[in-house]
């Protein structure tokens, strides 16, 4: 009981935890060890919206064809159940460095959910899931810097690691104190675009979608984060790493996949993610990494073995956010004032394709796409 005491004191206060050690993380690993992963239901993608201290996310990434990528998200925040806000953003990156980025993000006004909780709403904003469950249709015009139309349609099946993609962090498994999950639709087709007062910037291609729960404060969950989205003509290789604060044994989780059209190859919380390369951040003293390799492996449906391998320098980053300076207020009382927390997320897209490898028993494959990863630090 006194251990419940002392997360709550943190969870209020914002300061930092004390060390509970590795058994106070339930990871979804152990689920995938039996049950490696569990394909989405339409149900499986309601909104959660929890009524204590969360941030929840739906983001919507696109590969364009003609060259761009970048994503539109929603976030729902809740601070300690006393106030609750949402934003939503928009960003387009230029890998080739033919313009600078387009980011904007803007606080929503009078949103909510439609009675099943499957769509979001608010002054000027839609996202919209199909009747079948198969697709999401973007409407927003809550900034006219950035008038958004996109539909992403998934083309090969979603799903969540374990059976319900969910880690649960407390010393007592029967009554956690803070959650982790995260479902996803790794390969999608994208239509439509963003209007720019500049321009037009049609947006057809492949995408990627995440719905993510951090059900608890954030910096509480993770120290630091990988991600990985990568799309290729055939293949698609998606990857959501983080390491807890030392007050959860700094633990390791990891889910991912290797899918293609129709199809998941793999599935599970067995990969890695390493920075083979830093080249370091003085101004924000940062390791910023400056190449990658990250590593999916294990068992088909049919049984036969698979392992998958993307490596390659990242190039020049994208962007570098300083989350601290662009969140709400609310959101940065939810982070508080712990020292040591000081959150950065450093954004690739390498101008240059990279080639996915892999043995799918004993075929092997390769395949060149295009890489969009990010590596935040937090504490």
């Amino acid at each position: 009981m006194f251990q419940w005491a002392k997360q709550q004191l943190a969870n209020v206060a914002g300061t930092q935890e004390p060390i509970y050690g590795p058994d106070a993380i339930q990871s979804v690993a152990k689920q995938a060890e039996t049950t490696p992963y569990t394909e989405l239901q339409k149900d499986d993608l309601k909104w959660i919206t929890l009524d204590y201290t969360c941030v929840e996310t739906q983001t919507f990434y696109f590969t364009a064809d003609n060259g761009l990528v970048g994503f539109v998200q929603v976030i729902y925040s809740n601070l300690a159940g006393i106030r609750t806000t949402c934003q939503f953003n928009s960003k387009i990156y230029f890998p080739d460095g033919r313009s600078p980025n387009i980011w904007k993000s803007d606080p929503l006004e009078n949103y909510g959910l439609d009675d099943q909780k499957f769509s979001f709403y608010a002054d000027n904003l839609a996202v919209t899931l199909s009747e079948d469950g198969t697709s999401y249709t973007i409407k927003s015009a809550v900034n006219d810097d950035s008038i958004v139309h996109l539909t992403m349609t998934r083309t090969a099946p979603g799903f969540l690691v374990g059976k319900n993609g969910t880690s649960n962090f407390g010393t007592d498994p029967n009554e956690p104190w803070g959650s982790m999950r995260h479902s996803f639709w790794p390969r999608c087709k994208v239509e439509g675009h963003i209007i720019t007062k500049a321009a037009e910037f049609d947006l057809a291609g492949k995408g990627f979608f995440v719905h993510a729960l951090q059900g608890m404060k954030p910096h509480h969950a993770a120290a630091r984060w990988n991600f990985v989205n990568f799309q290729a003509p055939t293949y698609s290789a998606i990857m959501m790493e983080y390491t807890t604060p030392p007050s959860y044994g700094s633990t390791v989780v990891n889910v991912g996949a290797i899918v293609k059209d129709g199809e998941i190859i793999l599935a599970n919380a067995s990969g890695t993610a390493s920075h083979t390369e830093i080249k370091g951040d003085a101004e924000a003293d940062w390791p910023e990494p400056s190449a990658v390799k990250f590593n999916w492996k294990g068992t088909n449906k049919d049984g036969k073995e698979v392992t998958a391998e993307l490596a390659g320098p990242l190039g020049q980053r994208l962007d570098r956010v300083d989350v601290m300076a662009e969140v709400p207020g609310f959101v940065k009382m939810i982070v508080g004032s712990v020292a040591g927390t000081r959150p950065y997320i450093y954004q690739y897209a390498p101008a240059e394709p990279l080639t996915l490898k892999a043995k799918i028993g004993d075929e092997e494959v390769e395949d060149k796409g295009v890489l969009i990863s990010e590596a935040t630090f937090i504490s």
